[in-house]
């Protein structure tokens, strides 16, 4: 059984050293509930620290803040915190740091689409936030032993289900735009010089879906045309940063796999839910995988990590 079937890596161009992941000493976090933990400092259950309606911190504020251990969409531990082994307290005290800004229930622009709530941080705010208020305050290695990861769109693909859109290849162009220039400003802010980009998992064979054949085809059609535009926009993004060394994951392939080889994992129900310490449950709720999901979703992301080093 191979956990890394439809995981996708492109390596930039040689201008940047080759990709190392035992060499990559923090990773940086952007995205919504599917990546972020909880922080002392945070908006308690969506966020590590700050949301839109207290954004700002302060230097000591942040590097005092900590991880609180299992405060996550799974109700443990969740991918980020596997693949980092940054479980719990100051991201300082780790051996890979884990800085992660991404808010739950994020979408990746409040002009495209409402907040879910009036502190719901979007990825731009995201972006903003670390630019104005930890660029500079988190003691860091090179760029080139930092890597920032990128999950975002399950929102945005879910939110847009009963939209009024009618052009939505042209409402995709429009939410790549903004979340490209997002990347770009982390790029330019010499934060980091790998990049790992995360698409949307079929949300269409979820709990929240699952009965409803009309949701079921929508969903289905937005995720796809999301990604579409996502592996445009990356292939764009990649072109213009030689100095860039690109990855990508193909998320929607892997819970697929996942999902089709659920007994093989241990998995005994994939249509249900269970806000419980089941593990042979995939879902823990209407929209957010379990723990066990979230440790093999790690485990295959680092082996494809490992296999590009």
């Amino acid at each position: 059984m191979h956990l890394g079937l439809g995981i996708l890596v492109a390596l930039a161009a040689s201008a940047v050293a080759r990709f190392d992941w035992d060499a990559i000493d923090a990773v940086y976090a952007f995205g919504d509930s599917y990546s972020f933990v909880g922080g002392t400092r945070g908006r308690a259950n969506f966020s590590f620290i700050g949301d839109a309606l207290d954004v700002g911190f302060t230097p000591r504020e942040l590097l005092t803040n900590e991880i609180i251990p299992k405060n996550t969409s799974s109700s443990g531990s969740n991918w980020l915190e596997f693949l980092t082994g940054c479980f719990s307290g100051s991201p300082l005290r780790c051996r890979r740091q884990l800085w992660d800004f991404a808010f739950a229930g994020a979408d990746i622009d409040d002009s495209l689409l409402p907040r879910h709530h009036d502190f719901t941080l979007s990825l731009t705010g995201q972006v903003a936030q670390y630019l104005a208020y930890a660029k500079g305050v988190i003691p860091r290695t090179k760029k080139e032993r930092t890597m920032v990861a990128w999950w975002i769109g399950i929102n945005d693909t879910g939110d847009t289900i009963s939209s009024n859109v009618t052009d939505f290849d042209a409402f995709w162009e429009s939410e790549m735009e903004l979340y490209f220039g997002a990347v770009q400003r982390i790029h330019d802010s010499n934060l980091a010089s790998t990049h790992l980009f995360v698409n949307v998992p079929p949300g269409e064979r979820s709990p929240s879906a699952l009965g409803n054949d009309t949701r079921i085809a929508v969903q289905k059609s937005r995720i796809a045309g999301f990604n579409t535009a996502l592996a445009r926009h990356v292939k764009q993004f990649q072109a213009r940063n030689k100095d860039a060394n690109v990855l990508t994951f193909d998320a929607h392939e892997w819970f697929n796999f996942a999902l089709d080889h659920a007994s093989q994992l241990g998995f005994k129900n994939i249509t249900g839910f269970c806000e419980c310490a089941d593990p042979t449950f995939f879902w823990l709720n209407t929209g957010h995988p379990t723990e066990p999901v979230h440790r093999l979703l790690a485990d295959a992301l680092e082996k494809q990590l490992r296999r590009t080093t």
